[in-house]
């Protein structure tokens, strides 16, 4: 267990700015793997869509579920003019 805090230590402490920016050194690096992944979700295909085609494709089958579980929509013909 401690052979793998050194070696982690180890990795941690080749990334620059310790003194600077102590901790905060690493945003950067993940704000790049997240841009990376939005990306990747937005243009990379896989089979015919994309992570995007998929959610507004799940998104609209629940609000149609909702709708038919909701039942049919009764207008109050007095209200109404």
């Amino acid at each position: 267990m401690f052979h793998r805090s050194k070696t982690i230590k180890g990795l941690l402490s080749i990334v620059p700015g310790k003194q600077r920016l102590g901790a905060y050194r690493f945003l950067p690096i993940f704000f790049c793997i997240g841009g990376v992944m939005e990306w990747i979700m937005i243009n990379v295909r896989i089979g015919h869509e994309t992570f995007y085609d998929v959610y507004r494709r799940k998104k609209s089958e629940r609000q149609y579920q909702q709708k038919i579980t909701d039942g049919p929509l009764v207008l109050d013909q007095h209200g109404a003019k």
